[in-house]
């Protein structure tokens, strides 16, 4: 077979933070078959998601644009009916478009049935999974509160699954794949941090991870000839933090790498950071006992994945499917783990913010890059017209705000190529809203990132500024130092040219307008002319003389 890139496999991991990877540094997380696709491939060094969150990160992914332009910030934000994604993008030019796991796509009812979108039309379904052609969704978290329920408690494919190979109860999502037991058999809760370090009661093959491969894999078997792409959209390490066994022990403590905080980030803190800091969740990782609690359980999460990615890549050795298919493997954001006196995402210390992320494309055109590292400045809307250009398309520029990858795949070397990178979070859903008492318009931030600097301005409050190549790990907020006034003038300037390029022009691209430009003439649209002399006889011709007979 001759090595091409006609499929995609587009993986994409829950929580997973850029440096909980051997390829990427850990010293104690051993990730060999992640590792091995980095040495087939490109990984990206300095690789920015859109938003620390899940939901508004991944409607960044599949549109190709920033938050600012679809509108879905965060969780529980529905995207737009007339967003275009990925599916709108590739389906015309022949690939299909599939989904097995999560989006955290939220739907934009109102609108479907403004327009009269009935999801169970083939159009109305794609509409209401965000463009996919849904093999399985599953968003794999199923919570069960004193005043509402989430959806499809105990009534997901996954969930009949389970019961199948004999785990009955209401919710077996919670009872079994994310619970362990205690002494007296009882529950023994995922949600409880304290039970992280228990052996989800489960057996390894029926967990999660092992179940979305599966499923992953029975889509490509039955996929056909014609080119596809596949999200495989894996729910794990993502909380709740408990594995099965033999996961659960393989790492103790002891493996648990130094955590990133300084007591100096606690003097005369930015008051949305402090806002974060003192809540429950970051109270709690910034407790040693927690760390060493959660972290080992986080690891044999991703210990997990990886040696499902292991399976995975030897059934698609096996029959032949590496030869054709470019796998894109990646994480919707990070989790600071305590680092920052902070636990959870949301904000834009790399341990959030920054993402891992591999390019494994078989033709021989990449040959030349196989372990190499991209230093540039990439961004989460970047893949999307990698992906259009993979399937032999051109970019629409004036709907996809990212730029092709393919360069840095490839061997090129751009003629151009950004200097900063955005990312945005809307806290306004969270009570640290109304603690700060900022309206729900202004609870916003943004972040300009450089090579060498990191901005973050908060509506109504001073900016943060970090010097990354000082102050590598982001102790020193320089935010409010008279000393750096002409950084911080450089990076609001960035974010006004952001802030004002023109995202909402979606139906006319540059190429339409300047093919059309002074050409108001030729369309006999005379405005200004005195005399018709004034004008070549061809522009004219229309409207003198003698009218033409009908």
């Amino acid at each position: 077979m001759t090595r091409k890139a006609k499929n995609i496999l587009f993986i994409m991991f829950d929580q997973l933070r850029y440096d909980y990877l051997s390829c990427t540094g850990h010293p104690h997380l051993h990730t060999p078959n992640i590792d091995a696709l980095a040495a087939r491939g490109v990984r990206f060094n300095r690789f920015y998601v859109q938003s620390p969150i899940c939901g508004g990160s991944r409607m960044c992914y599949y549109t190709g644009r920033y938050c600012h332009s679809h509108g879905a910030h965060v969780n529980g934000f529905p995207l737009k009916v007339g967003e275009m994604t990925l599916g709108d993008h590739l389906r015309p030019l022949g690939m299909s478009v599939n989904l097995v796991g999560k989006t955290h796509m939220r739907t934009d009812v109102e609108g479907m049935e403004r327009l009269g979108l009935a999801p169970e039309t083939m159009i109305g379904a794609r509409v209401k999974e965000c463009g996919f052609d849904a093999y399985e969704r599953d968003d794999g978290l199923y919570p069960e509160g004193h005043e509402a329920k989430f959806p499809g408690i105990g009534q997901t494919m996954y969930d009949h699954y389970l019961r199948r190979h004999g785990y009955e109860s209401a919710n077996p999502w919670h009872d079994f794949a994310n619970s362990g037991r205690t002494e007296d058999d009882d529950l023994a809760s995922g949600w409880f941090l304290k039970h992280c370090a228990e052996p989800a009661a489960i057996a390894e093959e029926h967990s999660e991870t092992p179940y979305m491969t599966m499923r992953g894999m029975e889509f490509i078997e039955q996929a056909g000839d014609e080119p596809w792409l596949l999200h495989l959209s894996y729910i794990k390490p993502h909380w709740p933090y408990i594995v099965p066994a033999p996961y659960h022990n393989m790492y103790g403590p002891e493996h648990v790498i130094p955590v990133k905080r300084s007591a100096e980030e606690l003097q005369n803190p930015h008051p949305v950071y402090d806002a974060f800091v003192k809540d429950r969740i970051g109270k709690a990782f910034s407790r040693d006992d927690v760390r060493e609690t959660v972290i080992p359980a986080y690891m044999g999460l991703i210990k997990q994945c990886d040696d499902q990615m292991g399976r995975l890549f030897k059934w698609l050795e096996d029959t032949g499917r590496m030869d054709d298919t470019m796998i894109v493997l990646t994480s919707d954001h990070g989790d600071y783990l305590g680092d920052h006196w902070l636990g959870e995402k949301e904000l834009f210390h790399d341990a959030s913010v920054k993402a891992p992320l591999i390019i494994y494309d078989p033709s021989p055109e990449a040959d030349a890059t196989r372990g190499t590292v991209c230093d540039e400045l990439t961004e989460s809307i970047d893949l999307a017209p990698t992906f259009v250009e993979i399937a032999g398309g051109v970019p629409r520029s004036n709907i996809l705000e990212g730029r092709s990858l393919m360069p840095f795949i490839r061997g090129e070397n751009p003629k151009e190529w950004r200097e900063y990178a955005i990312s945005e979070y809307d806290y306004s859903p969270l009570s640290y809203g109304e603690k700060l008492e900022v309206e729900p318009k202004d609870a916003r931030l943004f972040m300009v990132v450089d090579k060498k600097w990191k901005f973050i301005h908060a509506i109504g409050f001073r900016p943060q500024l970090f010097d990354l190549e000082n102050d590598p790990d982001e102790f020193k907020d320089v935010g409010g130092d008279p000393a750096c006034s002409e950084i911080i003038k450089t990076m609001y300037d960035r974010l006004f040219e952001w802030a004002t390029r023109n995202h909402a022009r979606t139906t006319v691209s540059d190429d339409d307008i300047t093919a059309n430009r002074n050409n108001t003439e030729a369309r006999g649209v005379l405005i200004g002319v005195y005399d018709e002399h004034d004008l070549p006889p061809e522009f004219s011709k229309y409207y003198t003389g003698k009218p033409r007979p009908a």
